[in-house]
């Protein structure tokens, strides 16, 4: 709730009414200075939310229209960067899909590779020693979703029965809650670099 000065009370966190003369003049000038803030901040969210889809519906036409060019599918689209006439504009398309792991398939999976460690392990696999602690080690409670994926992907060097039960495991365990896709502009400077125009779309 914005308040007034022309108001003979303010109301408080907690409820209470203040008259407006025990209200100090930085608290006035913090009331009209956030009521600025916010109204402009409400404006330019609008904008970027419109700019975004606009963006969208642009990169899908040029995707569209250049699959059917190349006489390719238009199924399956992923990444992709393209630019204009003379390379002037960079626009990119980032898709980026969440991973996690079921907590259950977790321990299981520690259980099995904590195993394969303590009876297995020989001069061929040592290797693996240090990845599966740095897999399963934590960040603020939790694990790192990349370097449990890359532990998968030795799948096909590891034979052991422990090792492919708990890589098993964890591949049935993946979880893909949600999918979100960046828009990205660059524009080239007079050193041939590309600048980003900073767009920041990713809470969008």
């Amino acid at each position: 709730m914005i308040q007034k000065v022309k108001d003979k009370t303010w109301t408080d966190e907690s409820g209470a009414s203040v008259p407006i003369n025990y209200i100090s003049a930085v608290s006035r000038m913090k009331e009209r200075n956030a009521e600025t803030l916010l109204r402009e901040a409400k404006i330019v969210n609008k904008k970027l939310v419109e700019y975004k889809a606009k963006m969208e519906k642009l990169c899908h036409e040029v995707y569209v229209k250049a699959m059917e060019e190349y006489k390719a599918s238009k199924e399956g689209k992923g990444n992709f960067t393209w630019f204009n006439f003379d390379r002037s504009i960079r626009v990119e398309v980032s898709i980026q899909e969440r991973v996690v792991f079921d907590d259950l398939a977790i321990k299981a999976s520690k259980e099995k590779l904590d195993a394969f460690l303590n009876e297995s392990l020989d001069s061929k696999t040592a290797f693996i020693k240090d990845m599966v602690i740095e897999a399963f080690s934590t960040s603020r409670g939790r694990i790192d979703s990349k370097k449990v994926m890359q532990l998968i992907k030795y799948r096909t060097k590891i034979s052991h029965p422990l090792f492919q039960d708990a890589i098993n495991i964890l591949s049935d365990g993946i979880l893909r809650p949600d999918t979100k896709t960046y828009f990205r502009i660059w524009e080239r400077a007079s050193d041939g670099q590309y600048e980003i125009i900073e767009l920041n779309f990713s809470a969008l």
